[in-house]
This record gives C-alpha cells, structure tokens and sequence, in this order.
C-alpha cells in the first residue's frame, strides 16, 4: 500500500538512483580490509566518507576511536519511534587476486544475463545493504525536510574482523545507541522475489590449529618414515571431526542443540526449497551435513564444522620433496540453541591434543565465540515490516532462519536489552566472501524503496 506521504518518496528514490548508485561506487572504492594492518588508515576514511555523508543531509554524525577501527554514530533526532540502525562498512580480504575479474576496489556497473550488477568487493556485504537505509531517508529528507523517526545509524568497522571493539563500545555508549528497536541490515532475500525477515541466526567459533613438529623443514627422502610429519598428523586431526554419518565429533558437541519443532518444520517445507538447484549454482548437488535432516536444517538450524584452510609444506608452483616443520588449519564451527561456545572449545582443543603424538606440539589461536540468537516476533515491527516488504516485492516476505552468524543481534538484546530486525537484499549469489563480489543494481534499488516502506509503515 502507497499512501500520499510515502508515494513522494519512493518516486524519488526511483530518480535518484543514478546518483545513489554514484555515491555507492565511491565508498566501494576506499579498501577497508578491517582484518589486515596494511588498510587501517582505509578504514579510518571509509569512516570520515559516511560521516562526511550523513552531515550532508542532516544528521549528527561522528566517529568514534577504538582500540581497532572507528565506530560511526549518527543522530537524525525528532520525533516518533527510537530506531537504531546497523551496518558495517568494513570488507572482507580480496584473496586470490588472480580470481578476480577487474580491480576489487574498482567497482562498475555490469551487465549480466540477470540483469545488471554492482561488482567490487563490499557490494553486498555489507556497504550497498547500509546504503540502502540511508538512501531511504536521504529521500525523505528530500521530500519532507524530516525523517518519520528518531533515528540512531551504528555503523561498525570490525565486523569481518571478529568485532573486538564492539562489546566494550556498547557497554561504554549504551546512551547513545538504545532504541526502541534495531534494525540490521546485513542479511539476504529467501529467493530472488521474496524477501526474508531473519528470525535465527547461528553462532560462531573460530579456531587456528597448528601442528609443530621437527625443528626445521626436512628432506622427505632423508627423514621421510623416520620422522613424524606434521601435515599428517594435522590430517589425522581433521579427518576425525565427523563420523560416516556427518555427525560432529567432539565430545558434548551437541549439548544445547534442539530438535526442530513440527510448526517450523512445516512453515519451511511450505518454501519449497530445493537443494540441489541452491547448490547446482556453485557446482554440486548432494547435500553433505548430517544424514537424515532436511537441506534447511543444514543451513539454519543444525550446527556445524568446516575446515576453512590448511596450510603445510611448500604449496608454490612445480614440487619440492620437503617434509614440513609445521602444519596449520583454520576450522570454524557454526552453532545453535543454546551451544556454548566456550565449552566447545575447551573440549576441541582438549581432543585435539589427546590426538599429538610425543614428538609433536600443538598451538591454538582464536579468532571469536558468539552465541546463536534467535528473534522473537513479538514486537508489532515484525508485523509491520513484513506487510511493508510483501507491498514492495512479487512475492510475501517469508520469516526464515540464516546460517550465516551476526553477533551483533544477540548483543543488542544482552547489553542494550533492545530487539533486533535483521532484513536484507542480497542474494545466494553474491559472492560474498569470494572473488567477483557483487550486488544486484535491483536489489540496491528496491532494497532502499522497501526501507521507506517500512519506516512509513513503523510510523502510521
């Protein structure tokens, strides 16, 4: 539904939306890789751009220093709900290069047989999702001179660096940030017509593992069966985490997991998923995750572990017969319910260490531990979104779970006892994370006209 206040603003937002997508393409330009040293000071200007930005149509905006990368805060003040809205604006690495189209962070409009696409690194995760918010009230600055709310914009620059900073920001500015509720937007469509409400997401843990053996790498002819190598005993260590049935190992790995409920079960067959087109998209077609649990399950509600990256020995171009010193693996474990994600590692890495033989030592890092989270619906926002979303999109917005992890949502209701909304536009196939990252010109488009929908919906 398009009422007399909203129907001026979506119309700007359809003739802006050149210059939108110009504004995009110049933020998408600044690298800030946030967990590499080299691009700190790109990320120190990626936040000076968004509060160059947001001063430019209103807002109070600042950064703020942390013991990593800054944190922006904007302030739109006025009347109405207290809404807090989320993003980061930092990127993942580009690595491999090689694998890349064009220059990473030389994006462009290209032309697709799907239509056209944003393509550069930060795309879709997450610079385009928190430009279409504030493009959204962009325009309706434009049209009505203020916003139809009492808008905070959080926007964080650690996200894909495991959020050091976060929880100590939101304990120390928790004045500034709380809100009536949140709204995140770093999240995707269930399909390419139905947008998606996010009601679970799952938690994560990282752990780097690496294997230490001989002092020095050795000549596999010379030493090769009298010596222990470590790439075998890191293999051992990783062959060992599932059972024949894609069941997780480690011990009390599946105390606090539950057992999907028969309403859930039945609102998520009604989606009518199919696996094997969802994974034919990246070159496969047989699910791998637990035996007998629905693709869904898989991906929104069943833990996991995957293996991220190893490394060991000489990896370069042609051979080299070398037995190495060390041997390395990144192994992140995706989690529901109420897993803990402490215990978890403490009973990994004992395992782990039951496993090395005597001439062998293991060394662990960690790279985070959040809890999964899950949404209540209760709060008439969730209502009013969705009839907002389904007004905007072919098809009616759907509440889905993601197996994707945003630690943010849970800390929002821990340390600011705030709800969140997490509502997004990307697609499967963005690329996130992978070369040639991308961001349907579409979604950036209808993704700011549904924010507009929904911030008039949340005012009526």
């Amino acid at each position: 539904m398009t009422d007399a206040t909203l129907a001026p603003v979506l119309q700007k937002i359809d003739d802006d939306l050149d210059a939108a997508t110009a504004r995009l393409l110049d933020l998408l330009r600044i690298p800030s890789i946030s967990t590499d040293p080299a691009f700190k000071s790109d990320c120190d200007r990626a936040a000076d751009w968004l509060v160059d930005d947001l001063q430019s149509i209103g807002f109070e905006a600042r950064k703020y220093p942390t013991d990593g990368h800054p944190m922006v805060v904007a302030h739109s003040g006025g009347t109405g709900p207290n809404v807090l809205f989320y993003g980061h604006y930092d990127v993942q690495p580009v690595d491999p290069l090689n694998l890349w189209d064009r220059d990473p962070f030389d994006p462009a409009i290209e032309q697709t047989a799907k239509g056209p696409v944003i393509r550069g690194r930060g795309s879709s995760d997450d610079k385009g999702q928190l430009m279409t918010f504030v493009e959204a009230c962009r325009a309706w600055k434009a049209v009505h001179g203020t916003l139809p709310a009492n808008i905070t914009l959080f926007f964080e620059g650690e996200e894909e660096s495991g959020s050091p900073s976060l929880i100590p920001f939101l304990k120390s500015h928790a004045d500034i940030l709380k809100s009536d509720i949140a709204l995140i937007c770093d999240t995707g469509m269930y399909g390419e017509e139905t947008p998606a409400i996010i009601t679970q997401l799952r938690g994560l843990l990282g752990e780097e593992v690496t294997i230490h053996g001989p002092s020095k790498d050795l000549h596999s002819g010379m030493y090769g069966g009298i010596a222990m190598n470590p790439a075998r005993v890191l293999a051992k260590v990783i062959a060992s985490l599932h059972d024949d049935t894609g069941r997780i190992t480690v011990p009390g790995f599946y105390d606090g997991v539950p057992e999907l409920s028969n309403a859930l079960a039945a609102s998520w067959d009604d989606l009518n998923f199919d696996a094997e087109a969802f994974l034919g998209e990246v070159g496969l077609k047989i699910p791998a995750g637990e035996q007998g649990r629905r693709p869904l399950e898989m991906i929104w509600s069943r833990p996991t572990c995957e293996v991220n990256g190893m490394t060991a020995g000489y990896t370069g171009d042609g051979f080299k017969t070398v037995l190495p010193a060390q041997a390395s693996a990144k192994i992140s474990f995706r989690l529901v319910g109420t897993q803990d994600p402490h215990a978890i590692r403490e009973s990994f890495r004992k395992m782990v260490q039951d496993m090395i033989p005597a001439d062998c030592r293991v060394e662990f890092h960690s790279h985070g531990a959040s809890a999964a989270g899950q949404m209540s619906t209760d709060h008439p926002a969730f209502t009013q979104a969705r009839s907002a979303l389904s007004d905007e999109w072919p098809q009616a917005a759907a509440y889905v779970g993601c197996g994707g992890s945003i630690p943010i949502a849970a800390y929002f209701k821990q340390y600011l006892d705030m709800d969140a909304m997490l509502i997004g536009f990307g697609k499967d196939d963005d690329q996130i994370h992978s070369p040639n990252e991308k961001y349907d010109l579409s979604s950036f488009h209808k993704g700011t006209r549904s924010w507009a929908r929904i911030l008039r919906a949340m005012t009526v």
